[in-house]
């Protein structure tokens, strides 16, 4: 690396003690490449994305930006959000190589395979060409380039969201620093940086306010990030002004005014409050951003951690209006609320974090990705029969395909965190974790969620004091800690991390044994509409490919959806008291397979909803 001054790690890179975050945290992240996944859906879901990383043309997705730059392409340009005319209302061309770059940097990271690191290498040198042939630091890919950008500062109406689109970009070339290593893509990030400060310095506060009431994605998270990395107070000072004051101010004072707001709009703005905050110190920014997320993740939340309809928060005590749209739960909106999730956890690990984590990670992050073609989902909505769409390679380049394409490569990077000498064990995923610091490795053996049990093996070289921290979450009733097959701890209350300290030795086994049972889950303003769930897992109604051809779930438009494979379906009517209901469904012999009764008494397949691919579904229940 260059340019850096030696100090703190972040992602493996040095960083200036000038520079590091007044608030370091409770906890700290393993590095990806510490962590190996072992056997299971979870794999299956990297493998899958990593294949389409590969499959995928740098020089497609460049297309634009030589365009703007006044270089010829060297490929046609990708379909989709990659080529919409310039009257369309999106206009964000080139947001899918920014997405790209941050996929194949957590690739590189969780594999450390060359091919990616060499993809941001190339993409990274075409961007420098493209800056020198336009002399600026300004790289874009949306119609009519940097006259769109400058139209924006100045006040003028646009049609667009240049912001948004640059922030990906700006995000993209970031993580290839950070989890590549890769000089090019920082010396095009720090001139790109560079570019937005002077671009942006002569506003005044109120123009800049008025600027950001167009979408400008997450650009006050990668400014303080960039302060992080350089210790240049120039980007500091521009990620609090990326800030929308209009935004914090309500949710510092704890007034919840997101009905109507579109949801993926607010959320990345969120990510960066809280990212100013841990680089700058002033709570106001921590508050807010710890409102936002208990009023989402604990009151506006589908059972299945999801949000929103047509991709705005609505007011909860209309759910019922909203519960059974085609347009629930964006996907990018669980991604980026996961991202959220994580930072908090970080700052304050609370066991209530991981649960939503854990829950969402399943039944919004896994259950987004066709497990035969890798391709993604926009909505994951609740209409009762409707399906899963999913997006075609190369002509629907939605958000959510940019976003899908980093969820499945960076499962890894939110099993274990630490503090020290604390492990915090938080996800029950088959994995392989070495703990260098202290010379240790753990492995996690668990067919979990088939099974209720996790078991954590310990290898050493020589007897190491440390603390495990193993999460009961709230679904289990119980908790039951064994080591060595000994009795060590036995929990009855759910929702907090159990400690295990003790000095380890080669050998010694711990085991985890959870209780996982079903129930129902229903949002108080509608209590006769419910959802069923067997410990974090969401349990959908399996309702079989009636009207289905092969392939009518691949497509190209999302704004369409609720239109593709609109026919008609009978959908089982259940009838009864709801939590009767929860313990009247039974196993069905396979693995996470069940059964219900409908009211004509005919049986219900239920099967996880992330398990829910090429097939009508319903996810949530109007009691008769």
């Amino acid at each position: 690396m260059t340019g850096v001054a030696g100090g703190a790690l972040i992602a493996g890179v040095a960083v200036p003690a000038s520079a590091r975050a007044p608030r370091a945290g409770a906890l700290q992240p393993f590095d990806m490449r510490d962590i190996d996944l072992l056997d299971s859906p979870f794999l299956h879901a990297q493998r899958q994305t990593e294949a389409y990383l590969l499959r995928l043309q740098p020089d497609r997705l460049l297309h634009n930006f030589r365009v703007n730059a006044g270089l010829p392409p060297k490929a046609p340009v990708y379909g989709g959000w990659e080529s919409e005319p310039l009257w369309a209302d999106i206009n964000c061309h080139g947001h899918t190589l920014g997405h790209y770059l941050s996929a194949c940097a957590l690739a590189f990271r969780a594999t450390g395979d060359r091919r990616y690191r060499e993809r941001i290498d190339y993409i990274a040198g075409e961007l420098a060409a493209c800056q020198k042939a336009a002399n600026s630091g300004l790289v874009c890919a949306f119609p009519n380039g940097a006259a769109l950008i400058a139209a924006h500062l100045r006040g003028a109406p646009i049609t667009g969201v240049p912001w948004y689109t640059l922030h990906k970009v700006y995000a993209g070339l970031r993580d290839g620093v950070l989890l590549a290593d890769s000089d090019a893509a920082r010396d095009v990030l720090i001139r790109l940086a560079d570019w937005g400060v002077v671009a942006t310095r002569p506003l005044s506060d109120a123009q800049f306010e008025e600027m950001l009431k167009t979408e400008y994605g997450g650009m006050n998270e990668v400014y303080a990030d960039l302060f992080v990395m350089t210790g240049n107070t120039d980007y500091q000072r521009l990620a609090q002004r990326f800030s929308q004051k209009a935004v914090l101010a309500p949710l510092v004072a704890g007034e919840d005014r997101l009905d109507g707001m579109h949801a993926n709009t607010q959320i990345p703005k969120i990510i960066g409050f809280q990212r100013v905050y841990e680089v700058g110190g002033d709570p106001r920014y921590h508050q807010a951003a710890a409102f936002f997320w208990r009023r989402v993740a604990l009151t506006r939340a589908f059972a299945t951690g999801g949000h929103g309809d047509n991709e705005h928060f609505f007011p909860m005590a209309d759910f019922a209006q909203h519960v059974f749209s085609a347009k629930g739960s964006e996907t990018c909106c669980q991604h980026n609320m996961l991202k959220l999730t994580r930072q908090l956890f970080l700052q304050d690990p609370q066991a209530g974090y991981a649960d939503y984590y854990e829950r969402t990670l399943y039944n919004g992050i896994l259950a987004s990705q066709d497990p035969d073609s890798g391709m993604a989902t926009y909505f994951q909505g609740a209409r009762p029969g409707y399906m899963k769409l999913y997006h075609t390679p190369e002509d629907s380049f939605w958000c959510c395909t940019g976003t899908g394409m980093e969820n499945h490569v960076k499962y890894r990077d939110s099993i274990y965190f630490h503090d020290g000498r604390q492990l915090y064990v938080n996800l029950f995923i088959p994995s392989v974790l070495r703990w260098r610091e202290h010379g240790v490795i753990i492995t996690q053996e668990t067919s979990f969620p088939a099974q209720s049990v996790t078991r954590l093996r310990i290898a050493t070289t020589r007897a190491t004091a440390l603390a495990l921290k193993l999460r009961h979450p709230r679904w289990s009733r119980t908790a039951t800690v064994r080591v060595n097959g000994q009795p060590a701890l036995r929990s009855a209350e759910p929702g907090r991390f159990l400690t295990v300290d003790r000095t380890w030795r080669d050998g010694d086994v711990v085991e985890l044994e959870l209780a996982m049972e079903p129930r129902a889950e229903r949002a108080a303003s509608a209590p006769e509409i419910v959802a069923f769930s067997y410990g974090p897992l969401v349990l959908a109604g399996a309702l079989g490919a009636q009207g289905l051809a092969p392939g009518a779930d691949i497509i190209v438009n999302e704004r369409k959806y609720g239109e593709y494979n609109d026919t008609p379906v009978a959908v089982p009517v259940l009838a009864g008291d709801a939590d009767a209901l929860a313990r009247r469904i039974r196993p069905a012999g396979a693995p996470l397979e069940f059964t219900i009764d409908a009211r004509d008494g005919m049986p219900v397949r239920l099967k996880p909803y992330h398990a829910i691919a090429h097939e009508r579904y319903a996810t949530y229940w109007k009691i008769a």
